[in-house]
């Protein structure tokens, strides 16, 4: 049996908590959890600041050149 380690329950429930899927006790339990700790606080935040490069880098157009490189590279079907 292996001892129960909150911080390891923690990080299975970023994801989750940041998606809004988690039940009203779980969100409780992960909050509670992210005041009172302060490695997984810093992991929550870095991955919010994860988050918002990935979606600020998909809302940004891909540069004309750059498409144009990779069209120049791609091999026709056959």
């Amino acid at each position: 049996m292996t001892a129960y380690d909150p911080c390891a329950h923690c990080e299975e429930m970023m994801q989750p908590y940041m998606d809004r899927v988690l039940t009203d006790a779980e969100r409780a339990e992960a909050e509670t959890h992210l005041d009172e700790c302060t490695y997984c606080r810093k992991r929550y935040r870095f991955e919010e600041r994860l988050r918002q490069f990935v979606h600020q880098a998909v809302q940004e157009p891909m540069p004309v050149e750059l498409k144009a490189k990779l069209a120049s590279l791609r091999t026709p079907l056959q």
